[in-house]
């Protein structure tokens, strides 16, 4: 039993949630751009002062580790070991694609009246955009385990063409828009619009690892990028 801070800047959204025993105590967060410099601390304190609570009384602090864009996750994992560093708590890090497939996969019901067959299994694929038709994405089964681990995928017509024979698959994140076109002819493939990360979503995997004491280097813990950063060639002469 903790009380956690949890840190997710992967994506367009800045998002902080401070959670106890495994509940939601406050949250905040915002979409839309990569402004997570400016506003990370900001949550930080709004949410601490919300719930009447200083930092120094946080047990630990877990901070969404990957895959993602490349500077929103050098910023919460900067923060967030800068926090363990000052604090003297724990780092906890949680896979950025799980916690996305946990926020569908607890929800997710097929519609009473969908055409699709009810009898086979549900797979999740949370998908985060890379660039042009690629993703970063895994695949999950009900229980949110692991089925496919995460990768960098070039989506086409013949993406997921075997699992989509004897499963349904609930392709959802910002990078599913994108593939929605080429994948969606597959009877088998569902789409779930925006849904987005969340620290929200990060409660019961922090809490989780917590009791189970599956915490990071402070010292050598890095974000998982999946990929080098590329750096684009400029266009000044």
């Amino acid at each position: 039993m903790a009380l956690i801070l949890n840190i997710e800047t992967a994506s367009t959204v800045c998002s902080v949630s401070l959670a106890k025993d495994g509940d939601l105590l406050t949250f905040k967060e915002q979409n839309g751009d990569y402004s997570h410099s400016e506003n990370l601390t900001l949550f930080i304190q709004e949410i601490c002062r919300q719930a009447d609570i200083k930092l120094s009384a946080i047990d630990a602090i877990a901070v969404s580790k990957g895959p993602g864009s490349y500077t929103g996750l050098r910023i919460g994992v900067s923060t967030a070991k800068g926090l363990c560093y000052s604090l003297n708590k724990p780092l906890i890090a949680i896979n950025t694609l799980e916690h996305l497939s946990l926020s569908v996969s607890k929800n997710f019901k097929l519609h009473p009246d969908s055409y699709m067959n009810s009898a086979i299994p549900t797979l999740y694929c949370p998908m985060l955009d890379a660039r042009r038709m690629e993703v970063y994405c895994a695949v999950y089964d009900s229980l949110n385990k692991e089925v496919i681990p995460t990768a960098a995928e070039i989506i086409d017509e013949h993406s997921f063409i075997n699992l989509l024979k004897e499963n349904r698959v609930v392709f959802f994140g910002d990078g599913s828009t994108k593939c929605k076109e080429i994948l969606f002819v597959n009877k088998n493939a569902l789409f779930i619009d925006d849904v987005t990360l969340s620290a929200k979503n990060m409660i019961l995997l922090s809490e989780n690892a917590f009791i189970n004491k599956q915490f990071e280097d402070v010292a050598y813990f890095e974000p998982f990028y999946l990929k080098d950063f590329m750096v684009g060639k400029s266009n000044k002469q």
